[in-house]
């Protein structure tokens, strides 16, 4: 059912062919259970699309419709759903949760394992016209916010705030790194961390990306191509790895004792090769987190209420050019994310 109501299929793997189009609907189809359809407005371009189209994630099913960033109106609901009417604005989250198990009563569904639908991996994502999901994929939207930043926020912010806060344990007055700083969830993080504590670094590889870090709160910049910048900065209490491989070992490097590291991406496919007994005399901490629950989403939206955050848009394009606009995340060096307009 789902397929039938996309409009951007990605059928084959690589980068050899480009994303394929197909016609928009002119129909909402009837959700079945606890389904709801949801008319898309504005839809994120993450670098796990990327990852995806590059086939680096096993569950992968294909074909698939691709991306897990968007927000909408609901236009339609099975009759099971109570979470949701018509009408209502929600936002995706990154995939589904039973609501029952260990994890979802303990506010971590993110880590649930009794759900499978996964946007964009096994099943069809938000690239598309209308998107057909169950009820526990959305997170409630504020009517006020801006419909860029409601695209991205779970996957940008969302993400920063579950790593750094839920899990990372960010307290006031700590210092912090952020590697990958210019990119959608590193211009989250600095956003995020800056509200905790005066002493945020972000890492980036380029200067040019300097003032756009600073205007949205870094107190320090490190320009470090190689990805060596614990050579310039040390005695830090949590670091936001955005980047994966190439920073890590700086990651840990930098880390004062019992520092940690929040683990939120790999842009390569590398493995890195741990220093186990570095980690244990030095106490280290290395966290990985998740997706962002709906209560972490609450959470940030208070904070947002109470002083906004500003969504870091790099550029606006038609769902028509979503092929481009994937080969532009994939050449690196974008200020935040690309939404694509239905």
């Amino acid at each position: 059912m789902a397929y039938r109501v996309s409009r951007m299929c990605l059928s084959d793997i690589g980068w050899n062919h480009p994303l394929v189009g197909h016609p928009p609907v002119d129909h909402v189809p009837d959700p079945e259970s606890n389904q709801v359809v949801v008319k898309m407005e504005c839809i994120g371009v993450c670098h796990r699309d990327v990852i995806d189209r590059d086939g680096r994630i096993g569950i992968l099913r294909l074909p698939v419709v691709p991306g897990h960033e968007g927000v909408g109106r609901v236009v339609s609901v099975g009759p099971d759903v109570t979470d949701w009417s018509v009408g209502d604005r929600v936002a995706t989250m990154h995939r589904d949760s039973c609501g029952g198990c260990e994890p979802c009563k303990t506010q971590s569904s993110s880590l649930c394992q009794q759900g499978g639908h996964v946007f964009g991996l096994t099943e069809h994502g938000t690239y598309s016209d209308l998107v057909c999901a169950p009820q526990s994929a959305f997170h409630s939207v504020p009517e006020g916010l801006d419909t860029t930043l409601a695209a991205v926020l779970h996957c940008t912010f969302g993400t920063a705030w579950r790593s750094m806060v839920t899990v990372g344990g960010l307290r006031a007055g700590e210092r912090v790194v952020v590697t990958g700083a210019n990119g959608g969830v590193g211009a989250a993080a600095i956003q995020i961390a800056s509200r905790f504590t005066p002493d945020v670094t972000a890492v980036i590889r380029d200067d040019r990306h300097r003032d756009f870090v600073e205007s949205l709160g870094a107190s320090r910049v490190v320009v470090c191509p190689d990805g060596a910048y614990h050579k310039q900065v040390g005695d830090i209490d949590l670091v936001l790895d955005c980047v994966g491989t190439p920073t890590f070992n700086a990651s840990l490097r930098c880390l004062r004792v019992g520092g940690r590291v929040s683990v939120v991406g790999n842009i390569v496919p590398d493995r890195f090769e741990l220093n186990i007994g570095y980690v244990i005399v030095m106490g280290l901490r290395i966290l990985g987190a998740g997706g962002a629950t709906r209560h972490d989403m609450e959470e940030l939206l208070v904070e947002h209420a109470r002083e906004p955050f500003v969504a870091s848009i790099h550029q606006q394009m038609a769902l028509s050019d979503a092929d481009a606009a994937q080969r532009l995340v994939k050449s690196g060096g974008l200020h935040g994310r690309i939404v694509l307009r239905p």
